[in-house]
């Protein structure tokens, strides 16, 4: 295996992530997976190599494995907004499609917790996606909407890194219709009839198990739920949730 640093471009802006390459690379055909981050709540942790740690564990798999930073998140440029998220997944998408020895038939996608909201959005509307997992996703951002929410959110989005710009947002008011935009519930209906599985923690913190059985009310078949007992919001951490997602991906992959 070998992992390669990447830059690419989402509407004007540069996005930085990373390439995870099997050893079986240079044979054409080889499934591709796209792994999307959450919101940050805090700052980056020295040493933290959570995701890099998960791409890895899929590329031995034999996945090509994707883990970028959304805009507004790590070194991309930008400001953190869910539409814009949306937008930069499709852009992951684009670059997944056009590089050589991609099965485009097998191309999978994996989000957390808001990166799960913007890959059931970008999914809805985008076929190249041929399977979805989500992790600790929410079924809406009612949350956010509220005043006294909105004013603590953007004030920890400050606090973390995510707005970069002093005036972002420009429109406070439509920063948050963008949430009610994107909410996952009004979506994932769309993601049929590709597969998706919902992974969500009965103890999570942040997101109630409740939003996972909305979701999964509303979602069509094929569609599974796997509820993890114990686990809270950051499934990366839980090895049962990771191991259960490890084995829907790889039969969906057909390895």
């Amino acid at each position: 295996m070998k992992n390669k640093e990447i830059t690419f471009r989402s509407e004007n802006l540069s996005l930085r992530g990373q390439l995870f390459l099997p050893e079986s690379f240079k044979s054409a055909g080889l499934p591709a997976l796209c792994l999307c981050h959450g919101i940050p709540a805090r700052l980056p942790e020295p040493g933290d190599q959570g995701y890099p740690l998960l791409a890895q564990s899929f590329c031995d798999m034999g996945l090509i494995t994707m883990i970028f930073n959304f805009r507004g998140a790590g070194l991309s440029e930008g400001n953190f907004d869910m539409i814009g998220w949306a937008r930069d997944l499709t852009a992951a998408v684009d670059y997944l499609w056009e590089l050589p020895g991609v099965d485009r038939s097998r191309l999978l996608v994996m989000g957390f917790s808001g990166g799960a909201a913007a890959a059931v959005y970008a999914a809805a509307a985008d076929a190249r996606i041929k399977a979805l997992v989500t992790c600790a996703c929410p079924a809406s951002f009612s949350m956010i909407e509220a005043p006294e929410g909105r004013q603590s959110f953007m004030q920890q989005a400050r606090e973390v890194g995510i707005f970069k710009d002093p005036g972002f947002p420009p429109s406070e008011d439509e920063w948050v219709e963008h949430f009610r935009e994107i909410a996952p519930i009004k979506w994932i209906s769309m993601i049929s009839p590709r597969p998706l599985l919902i992974v969500h923690g009965d103890r999570d913190e942040l997101i109630p198990l409740d939003h996972a059985r909305q979701l999964y009310s509303r979602a069509k078949a094929p569609k599974e739920l796997a509820v993890i007992p114990g686990a809270g919001h950051r499934l990366r951490l839980e090895d049962r949730a990771m191991d259960t997602a490890r084995g829907w991906i790889k039969e969906q992959a057909g390895l």
